[in-house]
């Protein structure tokens, strides 16, 4: 029987600031001669470039892949190809979530090193040594996971600013549920998504980004509503993305992720961000915890007040969506998935009578409160897909 073992993973090197993807050249030619760039056309229209810029500066090659919407096996598989085709030796993920978990996924398929370049700070995808395939609608397929991280993050806050507040908002959702599935995972003494039992310095991190963006994330929302990159949003950028991503990875998942993985079987979620999705898994996560009435009231007050769902109504679905719940319920608690990780057995029935319990749970807290009541969510520009987890 192999002796457990605990460990921390991370990216070989974080690089966060204003302007810094006027130095990406510089530090992608420290890993390697000849990039291979994979990203949209949209980010390639904003940050197209600065990138070339840094490239020529750098004496790099400037050879470019545009990328569609998912990360499919499909697109892994062809960009697999083009990194054969054009001998490239390390392949640069610019843009959100699905792109740079394509370009980790094609990376590692075809033995080269890889860059994440995250244009929002919308997951803590960029930093980790895995990645989320999808299948061509949205929906959730697997997870695949690497013996390293990226050799490169590198993050202008200027851009993350100039981007829709949205996506800002969608990485709140997804790092705040480090924390609550960190600790879920340390109670259980369960293996984490770095192959082995939770660390100190893994758990320490997701309770860091906890309370870094509980203190920064409002104050950092406006700022970005006006384009600005200030102090504020300078630490929400790093909790989101580095503390968060070295917290789940190193610290563990468990429901709240499950669950998430589980509403993209319903066809009412797939316009939403992973981060909103996450923030319901948060809400259920606590419910089945049956965590302080206090601790559920602040969260529903502090996301709502963030722009986050807290009801299954803003999401798309009702409590008669029977089917669908039944069918998130199923994929939450499939073999291998991460609500194995909370401290308890944990049933479809129980993520679908948690899910229910939601609604009236929020309402009235917002009520009382005086916070505004649910109306559903309706995504005004296109979801950032989840790379990281």
């Amino acid at each position: 029987m192999t002796t457990p073992i605990r460990t921390v993973m991370s990216p070989g090197r974080y690089v966060q600031g204003k302007g810094a993807i006027e130095r990406l050249g510089e530090f992608v030619a420290q890993i390697g001669s000849s990039p291979l760039i994979v990203s949209d056309d949209v980010v390639w229209g904003f940050a197209g470039e600065q990138v070339t810029a840094s490239f020529a500066a750098a004496d790099l090659r400037v050879e470019r892949v545009a990328f569609g919407k998912f990360a499919t096996a499909a697109v892994v598989d062809a960009l697999v190809e083009k990194i054969l085709e054009t001998k490239a030796d390390v392949i640069v993920g610019v843009g959100g979530g699905s792109t740079v978990d394509a370009a980790k996924a094609a990376g590692y398929l075809a033995g080269i090193r890889w860059v994440s370049v995250p244009t929002v700070a919308s997951t803590d995808a960029p930093t980790s040594a895995l990645a989320v395939i999808y299948n061509e609608e949205g929906e959730f397929v697997e997870y695949r996971f690497f013996p390293r991280n990226p050799d490169l993050v590198l993050i202008d806050t200027q851009i993350v600013a100039n981007a829709p507040v949205e996506f800002l908002i969608a990485g709140v959702g997804d790092a705040l549920a480090t924390w609550l599935e960190a600790r879920a995972t340390a109670a259980a003494n369960a293996t984490t998504m770095a192959g082995g039992l939770p660390t100190q310095t893994g758990t320490a991190l997701a309770k860091l980004s906890w309370d870094v963006i509980w203190e920064n994330a409002l104050p950092a929302l406006d700022a970005v509503r006006d384009n600005l990159v200030t102090p504020a949003l300078e630490k929400l950028v790093e909790a989101n993305t580095l503390l968060s991503g070295l917290g789940f990875e190193s610290g563990g998942l468990a429901a709240a992720h499950a669950i998430h993985n589980g509403l993209t079987a319903a066809p009412q979620t797939h316009g939403l961000t992973h981060g909103q999705k996450v923030n319901i898994g948060s809400m259920a996560q606590l419910v089945l915890e049956g965590a302080p009435r206090a601790e559920i009231e602040d969260f529903i007050e502090f996301t709502t007040l963030v722009g986050l769902p807290t009801t299954l109504t803003e999401i798309g679905l009702t409590l008669d969506d029977e089917k669908e719940l039944q069918a998130i319920g199923k994929a939450a608690t499939l073999p291998g998935e991460t609500i194995h990780n909370m401290p308890f057995v944990v049933t479809a029935d129980d993520v679908v009578d948690a899910l229910k319990s939601i609604e009236r749970l929020s309402r009235s807290v917002r009520k009382a409160r005086g916070l505004p009541a649910p109306v559903k969510y309706v995504q005004k520009h296109a979801p950032v897909l989840v790379g990281a987890h």
